[in-house]
């Protein structure tokens, strides 16, 4: 069991790193992005609004977007509908765990991961 694991965080630390030197790259000339970075770029993709400015409010709530999009699948959000001005809602169906930040880090980590593998971005 805790090799398993061990080769599962492995894998997942060097996911995570091709992750984010490709959209730092391709989205902020190579300087590093950081988690919460590449989870607003996420709600942007979401949104499909790819070349709008926003607000700092609707940062907010781009980055609420792509955390209910990226917590869909453990079962936490569930896609509700997509209003008069295009922006998706979701619907909380359980109760977010309490996690250290560490912990809320990883979890964040793997969802990305899980994203992005899903969109063929990374492999």
């Amino acid at each position: 069991m805790y090799l398993c694991t061990m080769v599962r965080d492995e894998e997942l630390k060097t996911r995570w790193e091709t992750l984010q030197q490709k959209l730092s790259k391709q989205f902020a000339d190579g300087e590093t992005l950081d988690l919460d970075a590449i989870i607003y770029l996420v709600g942007v993709q979401e949104l499909g609004q790819l070349h709008r400015r926003f607000k700092k409010d609707h940062k907010l709530d781009l980055m609420h977007i792509a955390i209910c999009k990226l917590l869909e699948p453990y079962g936490y959000y569930e896609f509700d509908y997509v209003d008069d001005d295009g922006w998706p809602h979701y619907k909380s169906l359980e109760k977010l765990p309490n996690l250290k930040a560490g912990e809320q880090s990883i979890m964040m980590k793997e969802a990305l991961v899980a994203y992005f593998l899903e969109k063929n971005y990374i492999k």
